[in-house]
């Protein structure tokens, strides 16, 4: 690992820097001499999150002209690390843990019509933010936001290592098999583990040591 490369950790969704994968990561390359940035995506606003807001977010505290970045993202932040490789962010390489692919999809599918209708009338969804411990209200934008961001559009060809667990109740494993399947830039790594990841932490870490390997 070279120490001249930045490295930045995106975390998950209704999730923040304190989470377990984010503080295991941190330490491990702190072991290296290596500072991991962790910026905060709630930016103190939960409700208003939106994709668009999280890449402009990482664009202005890390400098385009900075050193060759790596970017590690779990979940939400995993597809956030995807668009802003697209975005010709000076990006070396890709961890995506758990990513995010085909989100809007899945939180249809749970969500259920009924639920979606109230959510787009009400304006505001009740959601479970797991740093904060309590519910909080995201606004319909996040969604709409959502749109603009299809996964087909994903395709610069930046060495990308995905972990994922075959045990996903989020995410399912298949929307990373698909990604994997039409980018062969992208090598897809399969765990005995669920959406956390939380019990293949030391699997994580090996994995991405030797992905980061010169």
């Amino acid at each position: 690992m070279m120490k001249t490369t930045t490295y930045i950790y995106l975390h998950g969704f209704a999730s923040s820097p304190s989470s377990t994968k984010a503080q295991y990561l941190r330490d491990r390359f702190a072991s290296l001499q290596i500072n991991l940035n962790i910026p905060n995506l709630n930016q103190g606003d939960f409700s208003h999150l939106t994709l668009t807001r999280q890449l402009q977010q990482i664009e202005t505290e890390f400098s385009p002209n900075a050193s060759p970045v790596v970017v590690i993202g779990s979940s939400f932040g995993g597809l956030t690390a995807a668009w802003l490789a697209e975005k010709k962010f000076p990006i070396d390489r890709l961890i995506l843990l758990a990513p995010a692919f085909n989100f809007s999809s899945e939180w249809l599918l749970k969500l259920g019509p009924e639920k979606l209708k109230q959510w787009q009338s009400e304006g505001y969804l009740s959601v479970y933010h797991y740093a904060e411990k309590q519910n909080l209200p995201l606004h319909y934008q996040f969604l709409e936001d959502l749109y603009q961001y299809p996964d087909q559009q994903l395709q610069r060809q930046i060495p990308t290592l995905i972990i994922h667990g075959i045990q996903d109740e989020v995410i399912p494993i298949q929307a990373s098999r698909n990604y994997a399947a039409t980018r062969p830039w992208v090598k897809l790594i399969e765990l005995n583990s669920d959406h956390s990841l939380d019990n293949v932490l030391g699997e994580i870490w090996q994995e991405i040591q030797g992905f980061l390997e010169p």
